[in-house]
């Protein structure tokens, strides 16, 4: 088996298990880097000891962390198991451990600060994620079919996991929600009119729904400038804005602020969570807007208020 053939049946393996496109991206860069390093030229050449040999390299030479060394580890051994049907008990290498750590915060004061510091439909996409805890991506996949004005209600189609859940709209959201869908909706009009106007479907949906893929309630809330093509069914669409277009939105907003915290997208999510669970709200209750399927994901946030809120004295205090 060549190496073109490879990559591809690795593809095609992907594909039938309905991973996402971003595992598919992911699970290629690292075989195909690893077959590069160890110079293979047929995926039958594929050895236990040439898995040991590069993970060590990723983890000695470029010194990436326990997560990226954990990636590499399992885009290899899935490549091995499914397509060349292969055992990887041999394999000496462990799995490296990601440490154990506590996310950083923002106070609700803090992260209104910041949002205010955000223009456009970024100041909506900031809002959504600390009003609603979404993560960055479910906020950028959302479609005009998944928001719910008169339930006030938000539905995220298969996130992380491909899990669907359903959240809750802040009320304050409803009247930017509803000037940013008259936006898109001149948008989709100018691209029927063009001749386009077909939405961005997950791989191979677009045989199924071609018929009314044109439709206003697929498109998304949050369009990207440009019309482009679908990267595997190959049709002209318009996708959502790329993440990295608010993470640079919100590294001005944050730097305006003047908030000496470390802020990403993911810091909304979080200090979602926290601002909930100091108000009292059951941790079941956070857990399933959060969409984890473990309480035990949610309990790191009872690590992160610390146990003064729980009415815990220091013994300085009682001096």
């Amino acid at each position: 088996m060549g190496q073109a053939t490879y990559i591809e049946a690795i593809r095609a393996e992907i594909r039938v298990r309905h991973y996402s496109y971003q595992t598919e991206k992911s699970y290629l860069y690292w075989n195909r880097y690893f077959i590069r390093h160890c110079n293979i030229r047929h995926g039958d050449d594929i050895t236990p000891a040439l898995i040991e040999h590069f993970l060590c390299f990723l983890a000695v030479q470029c010194k990436v962390s326990a997560s990226t060394q954990k990636q590499a580890l399992c885009a290899i051994i899935f490549a091995c198991r499914h397509v060349l049907k292969i055992e990887t008990k041999e394999l000496q290498f462990p799995y490296a451990k990601t440490p154990q750590r506590i996310p950083q915060v923002l106070s609700s004061d803090e992260a209104k600060l910041i949002i205010s510091f955000l223009s456009n439909y970024h100041h909506l996409i900031g809002s959504i994620l600390f009003g609603a805890g979404l993560r960055l991506k479910e906020a950028l996949r959302l479609r005009i079919k998944d928001i719910d004005l008169s339930t006030k209600s938000i539905f995220v189609y298969q996130g992380k996991g491909q899990k669907d859940r359903v959240c809750m709209l802040p009320n304050g959201l409803v009247d930017e929600l509803t000037l940013q869908m008259s936006h898109v909706k001149k948008i989709h009009d100018r691209d029927l009119v063009e001749g386009f106007g077909l939405a961005s479907l997950p791989i191979s949906l677009i045989k199924k729904y071609r018929s009314s893929a044109a439709k206003f309630h697929w498109q998304y809330i949050f369009p990207a400038s440009r019309r482009c093509i679908h990267p595997s069914d190959e049709y002209t669409c318009r996708h959502h804005i790329h993440p990295t277009a608010f993470s640079r939105e919100l590294r001005k907003a944050t730097t305006k602020s003047n908030t000496n915290k470390r802020v990403t997208a993911h810091t909304f999510r979080h200090s979602f969570a926290t601002s909930l669970l100091l108000k009292g709200h059951d941790i079941r209750t956070i857990q399933e807007l959060l969409g984890h399927s473990d309480v035990k994901t949610t309990q790191i946030y009872t690590h992160v208020i610390g146990g003064h809120h729980t009415g815990v004295i220091s013994p300085l205090d009682n001096l």
